[in-house]
């Protein structure tokens, strides 16, 4: 297996070092995504900027990330090569099927004499879920203490019940109940200062 190097996320590496770094990339490990938005977000807004355009072209760009740092089968996809070209790639797919649902709706919606009258479910299921993904990333960088963001994940997101979730995380219920309590208060005050900001 071989990892191009035209990318500064592994150049220079060896075939040994490409290894763990694809490895790393595959388990999801926070620095090196973290590192991938920061390097291949131009790439990735050049592919979707072939489609679309303001609103909807930024939608797309942080659906892409959200599925690379989501879901694992999309980052073990990749088994090397050209990182660039695959997230590219990725995007610029994402992007097109984005405009084949809108235009899928727009057909639809000519049909039923509705056009215009009112923004279709899905597109505006999609923007909720990409806001609400938005805000759950910016309370989990700003207020959410590293310690906590196993806890955020099974209880929160996942909804896992407490007796699953502790045995998961391998700590104690009440452990897991007070820092679920802590968490909650965060996430309280951080709504509340949400709900003030024009």
């Amino acid at each position: 297996m071989r990892v191009e190097t035209e990318n500064a996320l592994y150049s220079g590496l060896g075939a040994e070092r490409e290894e763990l770094w694809l490895t790393g990339f595959h388990a999801g490990h926070r620095p090196v995504l973290e590192r991938c938005y920061r390097e291949l977000y131009p790439t990735v807004q050049r592919a979707v900027g072939r489609v679309l355009s303001g609103a909807d072209q930024e939608t797309v760009i942080h659906e892409v990330f959200y599925r690379l740092i989501s879901r694992e089968e999309l980052r073990r996809s990749f088994r090397g090569g050209s990182l660039k070209a695959w997230m590219a790639t990725v995007a610029y797919h994402l992007a097109l099927d984005y405009v084949r649902r809108q235009q899928r709706e727009q057909g639809a919606l000519e049909q039923a004499g509705g056009l215009g009258m009112q923004e279709s479910t899905e597109t505006r299921e999609f923007s909720e879920e990409s806001d609400a993904r938005l805000l759950i990333e910016r309370f989990q960088r700003e207020c959410l203490p590293a310690k906590w963001h196993g806890v955020f994940e099974v209880r929160f997101l996942r909804q896992l019940p407490q007796r699953d979730a502790a045995r998961e995380l391998g700590i104690h219920r009440t452990t897991l109940a007070y820092q679920e309590m802590r968490i909650r208060a965060l996430l309280k005050r951080f709504l509340l200062r949400e709900g003030d900001t024009p």
